[in-house]
């Protein structure tokens, strides 16, 4: 999976081979067939390897710490999710290739439906914690469009903070913007 890391990175998922993979790895092409059965299939094991501890990151920190404010826990998840990107090396260039260096069609369009699929039940996890927070919130805001505008806003910081390559621009000023994003629902 590291191989295949390297060489998704290097080249884009569509334009690396079984044979790409295996050479950066030092191994024959019959070795990776034995542990994946296609790309596609080395592809969501390094997906899963990613988004599987993210995910139940996020249902800790957003559905079980009763004692911390929901729109505190929404802060502090969204901010868990860039800590992880910025400290972990194999999860942010996971993201950078998902983001980037994939053609979602052919086989790889199933990988698009999944990642839809944990964007709503991200959003219906968030519409559940913004329902907990309507006392703290202000009055003209719906839990559920709420949650829609925090995985708009989340969605698009991610995919900035890996383009920039600069600590003064949105890498820099992700908690920054976290927090402004966060206190735009709160009631004054």
């Amino acid at each position: 999976m590291n191989a295949a890391l390297k060489s998704f990175s290097k080249q884009g998922i569509a334009r690396t081979t079984m044979e790409n993979i295996a050479r950066t790895a030092g191994v024959t092409r019959g070795a990776i067939y034995w542990h994946f059965a296609n790309k596609r299939d080395l592809v969501l094991a390094i997906r899963e390897e990613v988004s599987l501890p993210l995910i139940d990151q996020s249902d800790f920190t957003l559905l079980k710490q009763d004692d911390v404010p929901p729109l505190e826990r929404v802060e502090r998840f969204l901010v868990g999710l860039i800590e992880a990107v910025e400290k972990d090396a194999r999860t942010r260039i996971t993201f950078e290739i998902m983001s980037f260096k994939c053609e979602y069609v052919d086989d790889m369009a199933r990988e698009l439906r999944e990642y839809r699929r944990q964007i709503d039940r991200l959003q219906q996890t968030l519409t559940r914690v913004y329902t907990e927070a309507q006392a703290d919130m202000r009055p003209d805001l719906r839990p559920e469009l709420a949650a829609m505008e925090t995985v708009t806003f989340l969605a698009g910081l991610l995919r900035l903070w890996l383009m920039d390559r600069q600590a003064t621009s949105v890498r820099g000023r992700a908690r920054e913007l976290i927090a402004m994003h966060v206190g735009a629902w709160r009631r004054v």
